[in-house]
């Protein structure tokens, strides 16, 4: 029943895109306002614990009760390594603020993970195109219509491969390839006794370095081929390696009162959506899947009102709480099939109450300049 709430949709497009952005404030500027409406001081200093972690960057919990997103684009990948970073660790901070999600990877930082044969002609290029980029993704939209979306996603994706094809000769120049053996061994056919016969792995071998000599060579297209038949053979193995689930496997952590002739019911559906996979008949598969969960849909219980609210970090005044759980409580008493228009109009009443909380929540986005865990300070190099 639950219907997600995304933190932002603009952190989904930028992980999506591979590209985000922080350029610093202006030289002077002393403090800016935060659409949440907190003043926060250009280089300040936070101190709290680290909620999450997401590889350049943490949530963090402010000793001063706000919420923050730090981002570590300043620092190399081994600084943010010897960190240590876990969930819980009190550190503290200083950076300046950034307006968006957008605005934490640079070309600067961008330009650290380029193989350093690239030549300043080649940078000036790159910095153009990934600006273009930059500008386009703060284009993007959430009132845009789907179609205008994806015309949008298809201009950064062709400038991508504009950077990809300065950038290729290098990475391929520097690219060390896995042996065969290395490969294959990485999938771990040998801890599951899966023996592959000797003149596949023969052919599987030729095939794979095939495949390696026609990546250096930039011959991608062939190179793509050649990947195919590797895995042609390999797939039998790999069926092996990773059975599809039963439907007993399946329904195993589901936990539901479901009657046995129900349950033969589902497994009929099961079985046959497994076989339209099996096909290639995705259309078959998603109907199938779709009439399966129509009937499990029947014996799930909704979560309460106050499940439902637990799951938010921040609580709601009396007089709200009570107009959100009689929303929550109408939805649950509608039918999902014939009255999802009122269902959806009755979500967006409830989510308009939430909206005040959220902004009043809503992370507040530093790019580190110094961090400070355990007394070790940290400098971008």
């Amino acid at each position: 029943m639950k219907k997600p709430i995304k933190k932002t949709w603009m952190i989904a497009s930028a992980l999506t895109i591979g590209m985000a952005v922080l350029t610093p404030l202006q030289a002077g500027a002393t403090s800016v306002e935060p659409t949440n409406g907190v003043t926060v001081q250009i280089e300040q200093q936070i101190t709290g614990t680290i909620k999450g972690i997401y590889g350049d960057g943490i949530d963090l919990k402010g000793r001063d009760g706000k919420n923050y997103y730090i981002g570590f684009y300043k620092f190399s990948d081994e600084q943010i390594e010897k960190m240590n970073l876990v969930e819980g660790q009190e550190i503290t901070v200083e950076g300046s603020v950034a307006e968006d999600y957008l605005d934490f990877f640079t070309f600067e930082a961008y330009k650290k993970g380029l193989p350093k044969e690239v030549t300043e002609e080649e940078l000036t290029k790159l910095e153009k195109l990934f600006n273009e980029t930059k500008k386009l993704q703060k284009e993007l939209s959430k009132e845009m219509t789907e179609e205008e979306l994806e015309k949008k996603f298809e201009e950064i994706d062709k400038i991508h491969q504009d950077m990809y094809k300065i950038t290729k000769p290098y990475i391929l120049a520097n690219w060390e390839p896995q042996t065969f053996e290395e490969y294959i061994g990485d999938y771990g056919f040998s801890e599951k006794n899966i023996v592959i016969a000797e003149h596949d792995k023969k052919q599987l071998k030729a095939t794979y370095e095939e495949w390696v000599k026609l990546e250096k060579d930039g011959q991608e297209e062939k190179a793509n081929e050649k990947m195919d038949e590797f895995y042609e053979i390999l797939q039998p193995y790999l069926d092996e390696l990773y059975p599809p689930q039963t439907f007993e496997e399946y329904m195993e952590d589901m936990e539901l009162d479901i009657p046995a002739e129900t349950l033969v019911e589902l497994k009929n559906i099961y079985e046959d959506a497994r076989k339209a996979e099996k096909d290639d008949n995705p259309e078959l598969f998603d109907k199938l899947f779709g009439e399966f969960y129509d009937i499990i849909n029947q014996f799930i219980k909704p979560q309460t009102f106050e499940e439902y609210m637990a799951d938010f970090e921040f609580e709601v005044n009396e007089a709200d709480s009570k107009q959100l759980k009689q929303l929550y409580e109408e939805i649950l008493k509608l039918d999902n099939k014939e009255e999802q228009a009122k269902i959806d109009e009755k979500w967006e009443a409830f989510h308009n109450i939430l909206e005040p909380y959220f902004k009043a929540n809503k992370e507040i986005l530093i790019s580190a300049s110094k961090v400070t865990i355990n007394s070790q300070e940290y400098l971008p190099q």
